[in-house]
């Protein structure tokens, strides 16, 4: 049940209101972005809400106990706070998500009508469709370790213990030629050896994408030629001279912990539980227990 200011539930007894929906974005990078469907601007609690943003959304879904509600909110790059880039650079991924009901002429009368986060989103040219889901879809989320053969700590992290400061497996580099926004060309990279940043971590230092990180899904040498290839692309056109660093990357399995990092002392993982060749093995008549 919602409770409301006593000047807003007189507003809506009233029986001729002046009302809008308001949503507002707040990015993992801390990023927070107003939109409403009124003809003009709303500002409260320290946002503008953006008027004709071209945002509709569909009808809320309630589900029954610890379903997750969700609705679709569908819009066009019309609004100079929404940029392409940044949706096809995961920007909006898990974004928190207000959706308020508000007076537009007296914008404190108000009522928070649903909280969740930004789901799947689907992009076709210049329009978006993003998914809204209620708060109840973070149960649904595993948690806890999971018993395996890999790791489950990240390189470099507390677990981990490895320091990627050192020059054995940090590098420096820059563009040389980009055929995609996911592949280049680099320079610097030189003394490394082919895939000795595959899984590791790349971060533009400048360009369009500064800040950006990325996880490197192949990284390759071949003779003075380096080629880097991401798993997601950057964020805008990646350009001749523009520089980055990278960090050495982990398969996560024993082998490399001990061949790369000399960390064997530190694997996560539980590279001698039987799989499931063990459970499926069948006895010999007189052979002894293994």
């Amino acid at each position: 049940m919602k409770a409301l200011s006593p000047a807003f539930a007189a507003h809506l007894a009233s029986g001729t209101t002046t009302l809008a929906w308001c949503w507002r974005l707040t990015r993992r990078d801390g990023v927070r972005q107003g939109f409403t469907d009124h003809d003009r601007d709303i500002d409260f609690d320290g946002t503008t809400f953006e008027a004709a943003a071209g945002f509709t959304a569909s009808e809320i879904k309630d589900q029954v106990g610890l379903g997750v509600d969700n609705l679709e909110v569908t819009g066009a790059l019309s609004s100079a706070s929404l940029v392409e880039a940044d949706l096809v650079a995961g920007q909006y991924d898990d974004a928190r998500v207000e959706i308020w009901r508000v007076n537009w002429q007296e914008p404190a009368q108000r009522v928070l009508m649903r909280t969740g986060s930004l789901g799947e989103v689907k992009r076709a040219g210049a329009t978006f469709a993003a998914e809204v889901r209620g708060l109840a879809h973070y149960l649904q989320q595993p948690k806890g370790r999971v018993f395996q053969y890999t790791c489950d700590a990240d390189v470099g992290d507390e677990r981990c213990g490895i320091d990627l400061d050192t020059p054995t497996f940090k590098g420096t580099g820059a563009v040389v030629d980009a055929s995609s926004s996911r592949s280049f060309t680099a320079s610097g990279l030189e003394a490394f050896a082919s895939d000795w940043f595959t899984h590791g971590l790349l971060t533009f230092v400048s360009g369009a994408a500064a800040g950006q990180r990325i996880e490197v899904k192949e990284h390759k040498r071949a003779g003075t030629t380096v080629t880097i290839e991401l798993w997601q692309p950057a964020r805008g056109p990646l350009v001749a001279g523009q520089s980055f660093t990278l960090t050495a990357g982990c398969s996560k399995h024993l082998s490399m912990c001990r061949a790369r990092f000399s960390n064997a002392v530190n694997f996560r993982g539980f590279p001698h539980m039987p799989g499931n060749d063990f459970l499926a093995r069948i006895s010999r008549p007189g052979a002894a227990s293994d």
